[in-house]
């Protein structure tokens, strides 16, 4: 890293004199870099070896030397962070980059979106916040858990726009006729990122975590074993018959990785860099099945920068544009989709502070006072909801009594941006029909346990749906706290006896029936109200390919692709 304090002291000389011919001496300069007079006419000598600066001292006492710096600093490091990155080299260009945050946008533009770099296609993206440790059991962000598929297998998987659940460490499933015995036959040859051998009984280590784990422990709660009676098969046992097991599989919170290293996976790509600014995954040569096109993928993160960034390539987070800033006026969008996840209202009556008429009239004034209509011309990125999911309509409330409602109601919101909008919206709506509304934010993108919700009567947040809508809704209902949090003890114990009902049918058709039916019972009680829903949109100029989207918004990193470099 010896050329990024050269730069570093070099950029001290150019701050000072810039390209003017000046007269110093080498006491001066050494006083300027905060070094001794030896080290000062040695990096002199450098610099006038790299022709950076050019150096014409004086014979006799007292004579001043004539210094000019000869280079931008800035050409230099845009110069050596191309040099760096063809190198494959991103500790130096991260470094490099970090010399001055506030240019790191500028620095960077260039060699973002999809290029070949030592004959691999490579894939930069800007990212707009820093992330969180991508640990299965903890990670709570959009962006995060959609790198979290791509580093980490599962016994299932879900392929981009089927809901089906379809093999992925395993081989293929087998169900015995009472539906209380499945069995998972495993791959061979299965390698962890390290390229150490996948054991079977590494994963019954990892599996008995996640059954202990509070976040994960309700996909297994049907589970009265595990066990290994082969290599190459794992068996469940279930207490009761479960027809969603494959898809709960499949599922981020089954994610299967070492047990000793909860970031060391079995995915399409491996984790080789994360640090503050830089992001880094490269392809796993041993994935046991198809590999994707693209080599590398590296997450550059430019907090403060990209956000308001006057290209767009990071206006929102549902909104992501690939590419280098000058081909960001020929990215146009290759992938529109509209969430099936989306941000909703919660009722907690928990609490018994409001009766069922308020209740109502409450949900009545959201849906007819045209505050989601107002914020979604406003924000562009946002359509109401009138489903909850296709085909599964939401009540339209009325209040023929038209009751008072409550002197004060508490508001708990959590990010996205959008729900602080709505919060103060219903402010405004509630204190014109006789409610103060005490609005408070939650930093948390999930709620942590129920403890967060006691004390609230109302609550915003964001619902994420993945590639099976039915199989998420199902296990939302069984691993949020939310619903221990809004539901009294009496219509928790009916939800769960209603799931287990549900879980032991076997046609899906009828099971997908009795869930929508049990939604729309939650929804008549007034306990749930979904919003709004996502527009998803990812651009990208002409010649970077496969650009899919997922459930989450994000594009699916195994099939986007880049045509070779012409020379």
């Amino acid at each position: 890293m010896r050329i990024i304090h050269r730069l570093t002291q070099y950029q001290r000389l150019y701050q000072k004199f810039a390209d003017r011919q000046v007269a110093t001496t080498v006491s001066e300069v050494a006083s300027l870099l905060f070094c001794s007079e030896r080290h000062a006419r040695t990096l002199i000598q450098q610099l006038q070896v790299n022709d950076w600066l050019s150096w014409h001292s004086q014979v006799g006492r007292g004579k001043r030397a004539q210094l000019q710096c000869l280079k931008n600093p800035e050409t230099l490091r845009a110069t050596y962070l191309q040099t760096f990155l063809e190198q494959g080299d991103h500790q130096a260009a991260l470094a490099l980059a970090q010399l001055e945050p506030e240019r790191l946008q500028s620095l960077l533009n260039p060699h973002m979106g999809g290029q070949w770099q030592a004959d691999s296609p490579i894939l930069r993206i800007p990212y707009y916040r820093e992330l969180e440790p991508l640990n299965p059991l903890t990670a709570t962000g959009r962006a995060e858990q959609h790198l979290i598929y791509t580093l980490h297998a599962g016994l299932t998987r879900f392929n981009t726009g089927d809901p089906q659940p379809k093999p992925d460490l395993a081989h293929h499933w087998q169900v015995s006729k009472d539906g209380l015995t499945w069995q998972f036959f495993l791959r061979s040859q299965l390698r962890w990122h390290n390229g150490e051998h996948i054991r079977g009984e590494q994963l019954l280590q990892t599996l008995a975590q996640l059954q202990s784990n509070s976040r994960s422990q309700p996909s297994f709660s049907n589970i009265l074993a595990i066990t290994l009676p082969h290599a190459l098969c794992l068996q469940f046992t279930l207490s009761q018959s479960d027809y969603w097991l494959a898809h709960r599989l499949a599922d981020l919170p089954c994610r299967l990785f070492h047990p000793d290293f909860p970031l060391l996976g079995a995915g399409p790509f491996k984790l080789a860099t994360f640090e503050q600014h830089l992001v880094r995954l490269e392809q796993h040569e041993f994935y046991h099945l198809q590999h994707p096109y693209l080599e590398i993928i590296e997450y550059w993160i430019t907090p403060n920068l990209a956000i308001s960034s006057a290209d767009g390539s990071c206006q929102h987070p549902v909104r992501i544009t690939i590419g280098q800033e000058e081909e960001f006026p020929l990215a146009r969008p290759v992938q529109r989709s509209m969430s099936l996840g989306f941000c909703y209202l919660a009722i907690n009556q928990h609490r018994r502070n409001m009766t069922p008429q308020q209740i109502a009239k409450l949900l009545m004034l959201v849906q007819t006072s045209g505050i989601l209509e107002e914020l979604s011309i406003k924000r562009g990125v946002i359509t109401p909801c009138h489903e909850m999911l296709p085909g599964w309509p939401i009540p339209q409330f009325t209040s023929v009594e038209a009751p008072l409602l409550p002197p004060h109601l508490l508001l708990i919101y959590q990010p996205p941006i959008e729900l602080e909008s709505v919060a103060e919206l219903l402010k405004t709506l509630l204190a014109a029909n006789g409610c103060t509304l005490e609005i408070r934010a939650s930093h948390d993108k999930e709620w942590k346990d129920s403890h967060q919700i006691e004390k609230a009567d109302l609550l915003l947040a964001d619902h994420l749906v993945g590639e099976s809508p039915e199989a998420a809704m199902e296990s939302w209902l069984r691993l949020d706290p939310l619903w221990q949090g809004i539901l009294s003890s009496e219509q928790l114990e009916m939800q769960q006896k209603t799931l287990a009902d549900i879980q032991q049918i076997e046609l899906a058709p009828e099971r997908f029936r009795q869930l929508r039916e049990h939604y729309h019972h939650l929804m008549l009680s007034g306990l749930i109200l979904p919003l709004f829903n996502y527009q998803y949109q990812v651009n990208a100029p002409p010649r970077i390919n496969g650009v899919t989207l997922t459930a989450y918004g994000w594009f699916d990193f195994s099939q986007a692709w880049l045509p070779p470099a012409v020379a």
